[in-house]
């Protein structure tokens, strides 16, 4: 997850950081390096930045494109786990990926009747019936718990057999962008799917050029693309 927002913070970096950094230190090191116990980095240090900036650029459209990049989340029917999963879904959204399913892993087959094994029954019933509630509209897969662990070719047509049945798992399946923008009646919006994210999580502000889009810890700063600062957040 740490790749996904690498192209926007190296942009942001490149922006606002980079050029006064490069001048500042070209400006300094001839004497700093005289009298410095360290010696400081050549430009040929912010050549290869300004190099990989290049390499980089266009990867988060190209991620951002749910026709060409979709997500899958895989979780377990745990609450704990299903906490995690729900914030790697605001992480993805927040960086404009879409989810176009997510995988629950691990069910107790139902041929599995031992009272033993009851309560657990309930309890991820339970936990599935959360998923399809905080998901949707995105696809809930169920995939039961194998009898031996899914390793070599063999396990993984099998896997693949329980999970896409004849359907291409390539396929696109969901194609709604989870952040966007837009205007309204003449109101600038920013829609952001959150199905599950409380009101008081999300934080919305214009820093100068900036637009700064807050869900608890997590961060976007993007470009605000309008002069306007009548934004409403949807």
């Amino acid at each position: 997850m740490r790749f996904i927002s690498m192209p926007t913070t190296l942009d942001w970096y490149m922006k606002h950081i980079f050029p006064f950094q490069r001048n500042l230190l070209k400006a300094v090191r001839p004497i700093a390096n005289r009298v410095a116990p360290f010696e400081l980095p050549t430009d040929s240090y912010f050549a290869n930045i300004r190099n990989l900036f290049e390499k980089l650029e266009g990867v988060d459209d190209l991620m951002e494109d749910p026709y060409t990049t979709s997500v899958r989340l895989v979780t377990n029917p745990e609450k704990m786990v299903l906490r995690e999963t729900q914030r790697a879904f605001v992480y993805f959204s927040l960086h404009g990926l879409t989810v176009d399913s997510v995988i629950v892993n691990r069910l107790l087959p139902p041929e599995v009747k031992d009272t033993w094994f009851s309560e657990w029954h309930m309890s991820q019933e339970s936990v599935l019936r959360e998923i399809e509630d905080y998901f949707a509209p995105v696809p809930v897969r169920r995939v039961p718990l194998f009898a031996r662990e899914v390793l070599g070719k063999q396990r993984l047509q099998e896997l693949a057999r329980v999970l896409y049945h004849d359907e291409d798992p390539a396929a696109v399946t969901r194609t709604e962008k989870p952040y966007t923008f837009g205007k309204s009646d003449g109101v600038y919006e920013i829609r952001l799917i959150l199905p599950f994210a409380a009101k008081g999580e999300v934080g919305l502000f214009k820093k100068g050029d900036e637009l700064v889009v807050e869900i608890g810890t997590l961060r976007r700063r993007e470009l605000c693309p309008w002069k306007s600062k009548n934004i409403v957040f949807v």
